[in-house]
């Protein structure tokens, strides 16, 4: 499988306290990107995510520190690489005043798309994101789901084999959400290769084959998922589900200090006299991780977001 994203010692400074005091946004950080995965790139409120997007998207030229996409060098190739990929940024792009079949339209005109596909391409566009009867309908009076799969809709138009999505779900109701997640896992199933940023971990845990966590510039962690929830399990964690003669149902977690078989003979022999439902062995999950690795809570994170739309990630 070939890299798509290379990037190394990639750097970001910026000054502050008029221009005397450096800011390292991104400091020196290394990560490849393989072709057809969901590439998750997370971590708190201005750790440095939007900021690495901008430079690998040519919008913020890198203070040092190299990157490579889709085999072009951002430095000498950056006209190259921008009619090769897609770019949903966190705030939706694209024109109030035009209908969102024109949005898509003018799309494919600045991305060169012939002239004589643009009209089916949108057509197919409209159908796929589940638009077709917003066809005619300014941009500007799209619920805010609508607009994020319109926007996600004009990144696509040109076909490009790598997509950046900059925070797609943010603010957006579980349905929409919903959509847009089953979007995403679309776009790996047809090969597309996704850099992704997100402030839901669950959601990036359902999504993401490779997981980066970015904390102050710095890329503290970078493996999949599973490799990542393996390496935060320092004890293993026994739930108990247990039904009283009413029915009621109790859950009981135990931690195994001295092996699973002689936790499960302490647990079974305090039940009560309640009836045994289930036992099942609870793994860390994503949020554990990055609790570990950041000292921030899933919650804290959302909260300096500001919004907690599109959280559930079913």
């Amino acid at each position: 499988m070939s890299e798509i994203i290379r990037v190394e010692k990639l750097t970001k400074i910026f000054t502050t306290d008029k221009g005397r005091v450096p800011l390292h946004a991104v400091d020196g950080i290394d990560f490849t990107v393989a072709e057809g995965e969901v590439f998750g790139f997370l971590g708190p409120n201005g750790a440095g995510k939007t900021t690495t997007i901008r430079m690998l998207t040519g919008l913020s030229r890198p203070t040092s520190g190299r990157a490579s996409l889709l085999g072009l060098d951002l430095a000498s190739d950056l006209p190259r690489i921008k009619k090769r990929i897609g770019v949903v940024p966190e705030t939706s792009n694209l024109y109030d005043e035009l209908t969102a079949f024109d949005n898509l339209m003018f799309a494919m005109q600045l991305y060169g798309v012939p002239r004589v596909e643009r009209a089916e391409r949108a057509e197919a566009l409209l159908e796929r994101f589940r638009l077709k009867d917003k066809r005619n309908t300014p941009f500007a009076k799209l619920s805010r789901g609508m607009k994020r799969a319109l926007t996600i809709a004009a990144a696509l138009a040109h076909r490009p084999p790598l997509v950046f999505l900059d925070e797609p779900t943010t603010g957006l109701d579980v349905m929409s959400a919903r959509g847009l997640r089953q979007t995403i896992a679309g776009l790996r199933d047809e090969g597309v290769t996704v850099f992704l940023t997100t402030h839901y971990l669950e959601e990036a845990e359902r999504l993401c084959d490779r997981v980066a966590i970015l904390v102050k510039g710095r890329i503290v962690a970078s493996d999949t998922v599973e490799n990542l929830r393996s390496g935060a399990q320092r004890k293993t964690t026994l739930e108990i589900t247990l039904a009283g003669e009413n029915g009621q149902i109790e859950k009981r977690r135990i931690e195994c200090e001295n092996g699973i078989d002689s936790a499960l003979q302490n647990l079974l022999g305090d039940t009560g006299g309640l009836k045994v439902l289930a036992v099942n062995t609870l793994r860390p999950t994503l949020e554990d991780v990055f609790v570990q690795l950041t000292g921030l809570s899933a919650e804290v994170m959302l909260a300096e977001k500001g919004s907690k739309g599109g959280g559930n990630a079913g």
